[in-house]
């Protein structure tokens, strides 16, 4: 199946103190390891303006998101404006260094005819997010703010959880603790 994957990665990492998708796990920087796991697929990043030459210097469509404040919705709804009509996107985050093509590709071929797809372990939903592209029409106009949950949980769209308890599916990297921990399990 043809996707195209979109990562997010335009928060401003304030409780890391740096930019954190460029800091290093295993000696590859955090968006490194997001970017080689969906190489397979057309990809764009929607970035803040700090990383703008790490990811044109690797070859992926950068997309500039100058308020990140907005939150995440509005940094999906950037890469769904400039991402090709007509087929779904897999939304990957990139501060979940640990995710991996066989994680994305299992969440692609679980998705079937779903309009949302995506893993979920003890109740607690992971990435990526497969989003079909009818369920794509509805981006436009999700509320500012972290509420890519909002479409996840539309019930007027069909949604298949799969379970999945891959750490890369939940790990991510909020604060310098859980940096360290991940760097640990890498």
């Amino acid at each position: 199946m043809k996707a195209i994957a979109v990562v997010l990665a335009a928060g401003e990492a304030r409780r890391m103190g740096e930019q954190k998708l460029l800091l290093e796990i295993g000696g590859v920087p955090m968006l490194a390891r997001v970017l080689a796991a969906c190489a397979h697929l057309p990809t764009l990043v929607v970035g803040a303006p700090s990383l703008r030459s790490f990811v044109e210097r690797s070859g992926v469509r950068y997309i500039a998101n100058d308020e990140p404040e907005l939150g995440m919705a509005h940094s999906l709804a950037l890469g769904n404006a400039e991402a090709e009509p007509g087929f779904p996107l897999v939304v990957l985050l990139g501060d979940k260094p640990l995710v991996t093509r066989e994680l994305i590709d299992r969440v692609l071929a679980g998705a079937g005819t779903s309009d949302i797809c995506f893993p979920q372990r003890e109740g607690i939903g992971g990435h990526p997010v497969y989003i079909s592209p009818r369920a794509r029409e509805r981006i436009a106009s999700l509320p500012c703010g972290d509420s890519i949950q909002r479409l996840r949980d539309d019930p007027t769209l069909t949604r298949r959880t799969l379970a999945i308890d891959d750490i890369g599916a939940y790990a991510d990297v909020d604060d310098p603790e859980a940096f360290e921990h991940l760097k640990r399990h890498a």
